[in-house]
């Protein structure tokens, strides 16, 4: 059995694939982390705008 887990938070978006609970066929994560890191932290306006990218 395939196993799709998907996290989400304000400035990340991470999606796996797993098989049989043991094997992970696919990782993937979009990561807003380097454009806020200028900021000190998450701003909303410009995380609303990597949004829609």
């Amino acid at each position: 059995m395939n196993i799709l887990g998907i996290e989400t938070s304000c400035d990340e978006t991470a999606v796996a694939v797993v098989k049989n609970g043991e094997q992970m066929l696919s990782n993937v994560i979009a990561s807003q982390i380097e454009i806020h890191r200028r900021f000190g932290g998450v701003v909303p306006e410009v995380a609303s705008r990597q949004h829609i990218l």
